[in-house]
This record gives structure tokens, C-alpha cells and sequence, in this order.
């Protein structure tokens, strides 16, 4: 299987098929839709076992919202993109349990780590209704869902693997779908903050950066699980390989005409520059400079989003 350092489902279908000189990828069916100048949803949807051997994800549905400059939206803008949120996953949600059914939202991540503290920062801004509907019934609305909220940390600074906290909690409250939010990885420094996958399939937490814990999938908690994830990080090797085409982009429209340089921008040069990094521990795990202000347009973002499908 081709060599990916993404949790994309979009990103890998696009690097196979340029691997592989392919327009099109048995078991994999693909649409996308343009919602305005800034929000495109590209829907990914794995049907076999072809499908799954080729990009290396589990059959179900990927959905991602790329989201343009998402640190100069405006208000109206940003409650576009959530509304485009909460449509995607109320389809999920509909296709998974009936309405009114109890939804656990769990945010995996560390929140004294900016670029993983996605999670927990969206957890705060989630309106849970489980204790009201519990206590306090005449102060809600008849029609509103059970929704609790939970951030359990990470196994570094609680000593438990963060599936045992979920299952834990599970098997307690008993709710009927988990809605889980992670930060993820990527191979473009664009989708770094603006992009949201949801997926229908769970979440391996921490694989996208070689960190990987258990699954959190309907497998290990009998429940549906729906992801929601931001990339977040890449890789030093996808820094360079972007800067390397923007270079060669360059260098183009000054030479005009190239054969080398045409041939260098048409390779994925990933792996050969990572190979070179490797040696000596060079290919970081990086973040933009801007990420605080990044994680909190993305959580206001996500938590609109979830309020508003819940």
C-alpha cells in the first residue's frame, strides 16, 4: 500500500491516483459541492475492500469541509461554514439512530498543547442537555436531544488509554451514538486549520503522527462513532515538498519552459526528501505560527456546528 502521513481520506484518494496514473479508483466513489467562494464539501465514500486496500482507510463515508482563509471570515461566514457542518453531520446522525436518541461528544487531545487541544476546546463551547432533561425538564425544550460532553485527556497526563475512559463511560450512561473530535494530520500545509473531515467510521487517534492508540470505533464500543477532525500538524518533509513546487513554480514562470523543472514539480518528492531528513531526526512534527488563534476559529467553528445538528 502507497506510504500516507495523513488522516484524509480525500488527500490519500489523490495521492494513489497520482502514484498510480489513475483517474478513477475501484471501490471509491467521490462528489463534490461548491457551497460558496469559500466552503467546498468534498464527499468520499469507500465501497469495498478495493477501496480500502488502495488508500488504506475503512469502508464508509468521508466528508471534508475546506474552508478558505478561515482566519479572516467573517461572522456570517463562519456560521455558513458551521451550518455546512451541522447539515453533513445530521445526515450521519439520521442515517445511525432515531431522533431524540441520547449522543455522547467526546474531545480527545491535550489542552495544554495547542495543536492538539482541538477536543477539548470545542467540549467547552457544547451545549449539553442530559442533566437538564434529567432534573430540570420544564426548563427545556420537549423536542431537545440528550447530549453529555466529556474531554478525558490524554495517556500522558491521566495513566488510562482514552478508549478504556470512553468505554467506561459508555457502559454507564448508555448513550446511542459517540460523536468524538480530534486534531489531525496532513499532507498539505493549505489544509493546515481549514479543513474538517467528518467520517462515519470512527478514529484511530494519534495515527496520522506515528503516535497511534487504540480505536475508537463501533467495534471497541458497540455503538456508531462519527469523527470530526481538523488537521492541525505536518510533517518538516511536507513543508519542504510544498515549498519545493511553490519554488519550482517560480522558476517556471521565469525560464518559461523547463523539461527538468517540469519533471521535478510532476513527482511527489515526499519520500526522497524524507529519506534525507530522516538521518538526522529532522522531519519535526510542525504547526503554524498562528495556530492559537487557528484552534480557536476551527473549535467556535466545529462547536457551532455540533450545537446545531444536536
Amino acid at each position: 500500500m502507497y506510504n500516507f502521513r495523513t488522516d484524509l481520506a480525500d488527500e490519500r484518494r489523490d495521492l494513489y491516483r497520482k502514484a498510480n496514473n489513475l483517474e478513477e479508483i475501484d471501490g471509491i466513489e467521490t462528489e463534490e459541492e461548491q457551497i460558496s467562494e469559500k466552503v467546498k464539501v468534498t464527499r468520499v465514500k469507500i465501497t469495498n475492500e478495493q477501496g480500502e486496500q488502495a488508500i488504506g482507510k475503512v469502508k464508509g463515508s468521508y466528508i471534508t469541509i475546506d474552508i478558505k482563509k478561515i482566519n479572516l471570515l467573517t461572522e456570517e461566514e463562519k456560521e455558513q461554514a458551521a451550518n455546512t457542518l451541522a447539515n453533513e453531520l445530521k445526515t450521519l446522525i439520521g442515517e445511525k439512530i432515531q431522533f431524540k436518541e441520547d449522543i455522547l461528544v467526546v474531545g480527545l487531545g491535550n489542552e495544554e498543547v495547542t495543536p492538539d487541544a482541538l477536543g477539548p476546546n470545542v467540549i467547552k463551547d457544547v451545549e449539553v442537555t442530559r442533566h437538564i432533561i434529567n432534573y430540570l425538564p420544564q426548563y427545556i425544550d420537549e423536542n431537545a436531544r440528550p447530549v453529555s460532553a466529556i474531554a478525558p485527556g490524554v495517556l500522558g497526563t491521566t495513566g488510562i488509554e482514552t478508549l478504556e475512559i470512553i468505554k467506561g463511560v459508555v457502559e454507564h450512561i448508555k448513550p446511542k451514538l459517540l460523536i468524538v473530535i480530534d486534531a489531525l494530520a496532513s499532507r498539505s500545509m493549505e489544509r493546515i486549520s481549514s479543513t474538517i473531515q467528518i467520517s462515519n467510521t470512527g478514529i484511530i487517534p494519534g495515527a496520522g503522527v506515528g503516535n497511534t492508540r487504540k480505536e475508537i470505533t463501533q467495534n471497541t464500543l458497540g455503538i456508531p462513532v462519527i469523527a470530526i477532525g481538523i488537521p492541525t500538524v505536518v510533517e518538516t518533509a511536507v513543508v519542504v515538498n510544498d515549498a519545493l513546487a511553490l519554488f519550482i513554480d517560480k522558476l517556471q514562470q521565469e525560464a518559461k519552459s523547463n523539461d527538468y523543472l517540469n519533471h521535478l514539480k510532476e513527482e511527489d518528492n515526499y519520500e526522497q526528501i524524507k529519506e534525507a531528513l530522516l538521518p538526522k531526526d529532522f522531519n519535526f512534527i510542525v504547526t503554524p505560527k498562528e495556530i492559537d488563534e487557528l484552534i480557536l476559529n476551527m473549535s467556535s467553528v466545529v462547536a457551532r456546528g455540533i450545537n446545531m445538528a444536536l
